[in-house]
């Protein structure tokens, strides 16, 4: 906990030397520099499964990427990651309490996202014709599958607290596409990321609307296997998602005790969102009697 609090500091340590050397000639060698540090103790916080303290430090640590991003607007190494930056804290942090707000932070990710998509090459992603925008998805390879899974995940984000907007599920076909071109691509990514993604998708839509049970579990089971056990999130998705679509109340307990009873520390740089995984496992399991009356 001291060393965590030692590097908190030092994150505000870094939130003023930014701010002094703004006005400096060499302030992108400073920002990327800072770039540097800002992602180590990003990557700490990964590690750390104190949740109150990441809380209330990620507000500051948003507003540090916000003016990295104003220094060096074409970044797209900056830009993706203040767009995980913002849609991470949106979902763990924000959401259950405030959707409102969460909803503004999801569409800063958004934003961010959708902008270094472009300095991939991959111009205008919003306002191409669908037939160019698929095409134009082809153009893209292997070295372009984080940015891809990452501007899809954020989209997503944003678009799933706006379903009463006409605008938003009118791009709900760009976010299929791009995800359907990360499994082509890499299907592994992230723990299985896209599979998850892709059960999370048929799972969560209307049958009208192409979703499919039967896809769905399909992807869970890939993502699980190529995760390994080691991202505990996907089991809760699973049991969320799938088990209680259809009302399995064995699976639902089954994968959600497996979350309870599997150490956070299965890979260093999950302890965090592992931390949260069995958060919500504990949570859904202890409504579980509701869900299956």
């Amino acid at each position: 906990m001291k060393g965590f609090q030692n590097r908190t500091r030092f994150f505000f340590f870094l939130c003023l030397f930014f701010l002094l050397s703004a006005c400096l000639p060499n302030k992108k060698l400073t920002v990327g520099a800072t770039a540097t540090l800002l992602e180590e103790v990003a990557r700490a916080s990964y590690r750390q499964s104190d949740l109150r303290i990441l809380r209330e430090g990620m507000p500051a640590y948003l507003m540090l990427i916000d003016g990295m991003v104003q220094a060096m607007p074409e970044n797209e190494r900056l830009l993706i990651a203040a767009a995980q930056s913002y849609s991470s804290f949106a979902s763990l942090f924000v959401e259950d309490q405030d959707k409102e707000y969460a909803n503004l932070l999801y569409g800063r990710g958004k934003q961010y996202a959708l902008k270094s998509l472009e300095m991939r090459g991959f111009k205008e992603p919003l306002q191409r014709p669908f037939d160019e925008f698929k095409e134009g998805l082809t153009r893209l390879g292997k070295k372009d599958v984080p940015t891809l899974f990452w501007t899809a995940t954020c989209w997503a984000n944003w678009i799933r607290l706006n379903l009463d907007s006409m605008e938003a599920i009118s791009e709900l076909p760009r976010v299929e596409w791009m995800m359907k071109r990360v499994l082509e691509l890499d299907e592994g990514f992230y723990y299985g990321g896209p599979h998850l993604f892709m059960g999370i998708w048929y799972a969560s839509r209307p049958k009208i609307a192409g979703g499919d049970l039967k896809k769905a579990q399909g992807h869970f089971l890939k993502a699980l296997d190529l995760g390994q056990g080691k991202f505990l999130m996907a089991y809760v998705y699973y049991a969320n998602h799938y088990a209680r679509k259809m009302m399995d109340k064995d699976l639902f307990t089954s994968t959600l005790q497996k979350v309870l009873d599997t150490p956070v520390e299965t890979s260093p740089d999950l302890v965090l969102l592992n931390t949260v995984a069995k958060k919500q496992a504990k949570e859904l399991l202890s409504h579980g009697g509701e869900y299956f009356e």
